[in-house]
């Protein structure tokens, strides 16, 4: 065991015991994690919580043997009597998939593409017992069952024919298809909207109690963690800095990154003025070694957390927190905590009578092989000059399409829209002039700020190119690229850097810059923060408010969380199954909904002291 290092026990024996993991480049010694303890009883849950790059997934795939080539883990993680730290590839499939099982993040990375999904099922089966075709089929449609997949043709259907919610179902019926024991779930229900979230969460949990087994949630909401999980450790830049009770986590944290996630959660009863992020990015293990990992993002980092790598310590009844400052600070960071929960509501803002983007009865239908879905159906939505319109709803019910269509990827069914005075029907109709003229005018933030950039070119190129498009006879183009990256909080320096160099935060930030180089008049923000942390989150959230005062810009915020979109909009339209079913100012739709629709959106949004037993 490390010596910086006091254990978390758990609440009975321990089905998987993990002393002094570390995990790290071969050949270089680059930690990626360091010293990371945990004791996991039959029937426990436990949370892994941080930002990217703090190292959760990493542990998780030392943990279930499928860490990727040229990174090795050192240690104990001992599972019924074995170091499975120590294991070979041919001792690992004796025990991946049967006694330890992972659900990942994007199902389409745990379910073969060009299979069936009874098939895929069946794969697992046939290597836990020999059966029959019709009982491979049979079982493979009681596994769906139990998660909640009721539709017996599901079996006969490929991923890419499902929604999100259901593929991650039937990704959870293959991960405890041969029964394991111990269950890890990495961000499962991160790209899913709040219903969905709710009933995977829901599902997950239900199935660990009925089993016994026990389940590693990883995950960078607290919300959920916090919901779902028995103990939470925090994870930072490979280090544990935090562990206890949920309980105790959330109403008391220990550490000042603890705090800084709590705070940086927008909450869900109320807006604010300014959401409260964390400073700075996550560096790597190997650059905060011998000292406090969280020293250069914290506001109380002094001399003695520079001197050396703090001790992982007991603090009270079952807590450890890795803060040599702690004794000091804890009275006002618990007054800081306080202070959150009472601040004020910001404005609520009021529309004026200049209408930016006017949408008229418009309808998207498709037809594929004698279906026809009617994605968009028969709505009406406005954007007024230097307004906030915030667009929710679950996958599926119209939000993308709709944004779509207003930026010219799809042609409309049926309906007007007008923007910025022009009537746009069909793109390609347009002249010329026009279609610059809607270009200038509006500009879209997309939510994968991975897909957005291209990933052979630096920043500047791609700001530039932004910049020369719509303005073939620009001048000072340099000037502006610095203009636009120090707008957006970046330094003039990030031009000469391409986007596997920044982190997602910091290539959201490039998208906006982006696409600002034509200063548009109306940012269409499709889930622009949802691949993000929450302090990162909160960071784009006060940007786009910032550039928003600054500019006079309006704004339509595609979004599926409730929290999010009560902080980022001042009229919201609610949308379900292609239609509009209620609108309004954001506050009274968020806190007197007449719809039942809404008030199910609402009642979906993670709370913290809930604990989620059934779906």
């Amino acid at each position: 065991m490390s010596p910086h290092t006091e254990r978390v026990p758990a609440s009975g024996p321990p089905v998987l015991d993990i002393e002094d993991m570390r995990i790290e480049r071969a050949g270089t010694g680059d930690p990626i994690v360091t010293a990371l303890d945990l004791r996991l009883a039959a029937g426990e849950s436990v949370g892994i919580v941080g930002e990217s790059g703090s190292g959760k997934s990493m542990s998780a795939k030392a943990l279930i043997g499928l860490l990727p080539e040229g990174v090795v883990a050192k240690g104990s993680a001992r599972f019924d009597g074995e170091n499975l730290l120590d294991l070979s590839e041919r001792q690992w499939r004796t025990i991946r998939g049967r006694q330890i099982g992972m659900i990942m993040q994007d199902p389409f990375t745990m379910l073969n593409p060009v299979m069936r999904c009874g098939r895929i099922l069946e794969e697992s089966l046939l290597a836990q017992r020999r059966l029959s075709r019709a009982e491979r089929r049979a079982e493979a449609i009681r596994r769906l069952a139990e998660v909640g997949i009721t539709d017996e043709t599901v079996v006969d259907r490929y991923p890419f024919q499902l929604s999100g919610g259901m593929r991650q179902r039937v990704a959870i019926a293959a991960a405890l298809a041969r029964d394991p024991q111990v269950l890890i779930a990495d961000e499962p229900s991160t790209a899913l909207d709040v219903v969905t979230q709710r009933e995977v969460l829901a599902l997950i949990k239900r199935i660990q109690e009925a089993r016994g087994m026990a389940l590693i949630l990883i995950t960078h909401d607290l919300r959920v963690a916090f919901a779902t999980c028995d103990r939470i450790q925090v994870l930072y830049a490979g280090s544990l800095v935090e562990a206890g009770r949920a309980d105790d986590v959330r109403e008391r944290p220990l550490h000042p990154y603890s705090q800084g996630l709590l705070l940086s959660e927008p909450p869900a009863d109320r807006r604010v003025r300014q959401l409260v992020a964390i400073p700075g990015s996550v560096p790597s293990a190997a650059e905060v070694r011998d000292r406090c990992s969280f020293e250069s993002r914290c506001r109380w980092a002094r001399q003695v957390c520079r001197d050396g790598e703090p001790p992982l310590a007991v603090v009270g009844d079952d807590r450890r927190s890795r803060c040599v400052r702690l004794p000091e600070i804890e009275a006002e960071m618990a007054a800081l905590l306080s202070k959150a929960e009472e601040r004020e509501d910001g404005p609520a803002g009021s529309r004026s009578d200049d209408a930016l983007i006017d949408v008229v009865n418009i309808q998207k239908v498709f037809r594929s092989g004698g279906r026809t879905v009617r994605a968009v159906d028969d709505v009406s939505i406005s954007v007024r000059a230097g307004e906030s319109v915030g667009i929710v709803g679950e996958s599926g019910s119209g939000k993308t399409t709709l944004a779509r269509m207003l930026v010219g990827l799809e042609s409309p069914t049926g309906g007007e829209i007008v923007i910025d005075g022009i009537p746009v029907r069909r793109w390609r109709d347009l002249t010329t002039n026009e279609r610059r003229r809607l270009r200038r005018t509006v500009q879209t933030v997309f939510q994968d700020p991975y897909s957005s950039l291209n990933p052979m070119r630096s920043v500047g190129w791609a700001l530039k190119e932004a910049i020369v498009t719509h303005d073939r006879g620009a001048t000072g183009v340099e000037r502006r690229v610095g203009e636009l990256l120090e707008s957006v909080g970046l330094s003039p320096g990030y031009a000469r850097r391409r986007p596997a160099s920044l982190s997602g935060g910091e290539r959201q930030r490039v998208a906006i810059a982006r696409a600002l180089a034509v200063e548009p008049r109306v940012l269409i923000c499709d889930e622009p923060v949802s691949a993000l942390d929450m302090s990162v989150q909160a960071q784009i959230l006060n940007l786009l408010r910032q550039i928003r005062a600054e500019r006079g810009i309006s704004c339509l915020f595609i979004t599926h969380d409730l929290s999010i979109v009560r902080q980022a909009s001042e009229y919201l339209y609610v949308m379900h199954l292609g239609k509009v079913v209620e609108s309004g100012p954001t506050e009274s739709v968020l806190d007197h909904p007449r719809d039942d629709y809404t008030a199910q959106l609402l009642s979906s949004v993670p709370r913290p002291e809930e604990q989620w037993l059934t779906t």
